[in-house]
């Protein structure tokens, strides 16, 4: 079997091999690895849940799908504190929110990686097959390498474009919720009140600006301080201007300012760096069109005024070897 593998790739057959063993001890070994010895707080657990009613409240304690990968949470999230901390912060700017986000984060760039690993050597594979000439070690590297790094890369790739979505149309939508809590704290109301009714307003337009004000509100109502509600929501979006924000409305609270003033003057200071950044991209329009516009009109130009010089060149020169 090993001669006609040689025959078949050549060279090369040492590194199907390779990949081959790779696949199988990757297939073979990993859920011994990812088992390890039961956690006694899981046993516990188990036990508690043998012992437990059948009511509803019981019924809903037991585990569900979304938990089979905790017992492989030592291997799939980073045991760094400041690593972990620096995933979920990215994962949370992003939109996902949920308690295992960053297990599930590192199971899909694994598991892709693994899919796009497999396909690359089936692909290589394929391509050998009908071959009389095995390729060479370096597109048999690229064939095996590109799809494994795509597919460990992909989830990366996706939420940092969902983190990146997130901010602008929170930056975006800003500025309109700074004047409707002015309008509603110049109305009688309290902040926490402002913040409710802003969320509620604004669910149609800027649903994720109302998610944010809609979580503030709730940890007011849990009792949560203040100060530390407002940090955790400049934390959780990630924007310059609202963290400015925050800190001014901490600091008008420390200092017993009126917050409908402070308020006041930082939405026109808003309002106009929104126009600013308008002004910014409209002034960058012609700079990004100008090597569009010569190469869709340059050359034509330049066909209509020299093609036909050129054609006649072309004719009296032939007219003249004849």
């Amino acid at each position: 079997m090993i001669q006609a593998i040689y025959d078949k790739f050549g060279d090369a057959t040492p590194l199907v091999l390779l990949c081959g063993l790779g696949v199988l001890l990757i297939i073979g070994v990993l859920p011994f690895l990812l088992g390890g010895k039961p956690d006694p707080l899981d046993k516990l657990k188990a036990s508690q849940n043998a012992q437990a009613t059948t009511s509803k409240t019981a019924r809903l304690r037991t585990e569900t799908k979304k938990d089979k990968l905790e017992k492989y949470s030592n291997f799939l999230e980073p045991q760094n504190a400041e690593e972990f901390s620096a995933v979920k912060l990215k994962l949370v700017q992003a939109g996902y929110r949920s308690r295992n986000s960053v297990r599930w984060y590192h199971f899909s760039q694994m598991a892709l990686g693994l899919i796009g690993l497999v396909v690359g050597i089936a692909f290589m594979l394929y391509k050998g097959q009908g071959a009389e000439v095995a390729p060479e070690l370096k597109d048999q590297l690229m064939y095996i390498l590109i799809p494994a790094v795509a597919g460990y890369m992909g989830p990366k790739y996706w939420v940092t474009k969902r983190q990146g979505e997130r901010k602008q149309l929170i930056e975006n939508a800003f500025p309109d919720s700074l004047d409707m809590m002015l309008v509603c704290i110049e109305a009688g109301q309290s902040l926490d009140q402002a913040i409710l009714r802003i969320s509620k307003e604004l669910r149609s337009g800027f649903p994720e600006m109302a998610e944010e004000y809609e979580i503030v509100s709730y940890e007011l109502k849990a009792g949560k301080d203040k100060t530390q509600v407002l940090r955790d929501m400049a934390e959780r979006c990630g924007v310059p201007d609202l963290t400015s924000f925050v800190t001014v409305l901490i600091q008008s609270q420390q200092f017993g300012t009126s917050i409908a003033e402070a308020l006041r003057v930082y939405a026109d200071e808003m309002r106009d760096k929104r126009v600013m950044r308008a002004e910014e991209r409209a002034n960058k329009l012609p700079t990004k069109m100008t090597l569009a516009t010569m190469g869709l009109t340059v050359p034509p130009l330049l066909i209509i005024l020299i093609g036909p010089s050129v054609y006649g060149i072309v004719n009296m020169m032939s007219a003249t070897g004849n």
